[in-house]
């Protein structure tokens, strides 16, 4: 696969994502998608991704869980046998510790 770049007259030139394959003796192309819509660094960032290179991207990080801290709490008193005197419904082993 590779990204085609092809000169339109009065407008922009299309960008074509396009793969190309042998029909006997012929080598032929196909279109697989139209990224004239694309931005020019979108685009750069498909042709290093398609030429194998390594592609960093930034994001941000809207939300994060403490899975660790939360994880840590659970297994001390799991190891307390606190998980069962803390029920939600009454029951008699409940009310005697």
């Amino acid at each position: 696969m590779y990204i085609d770049v092809v000169p339109n007259r009065g407008s922009r030139p299309a960008v074509l994502l396009r793969e190309s394959f042998r029909d006997g003796k012929k080598v032929k192309k196909r279109t697989l998608a139209n990224l004239s819509h694309w931005s020019e660094p979108k685009i750069e960032r498909l042709r290093a991704a398609l030429k194998g290179e390594q592609v960093i991207t930034s994001f941000e990080i809207t939300r994060s869980l403490r899975h660790g801290a939360v994880a840590a709490v659970l297994g001390t008193v799991r190891r307390l046998g606190l998980d069962r005197m803390i029920v939600a419904r009454r029951s008699r082993s409940r009310d005697l510790v």
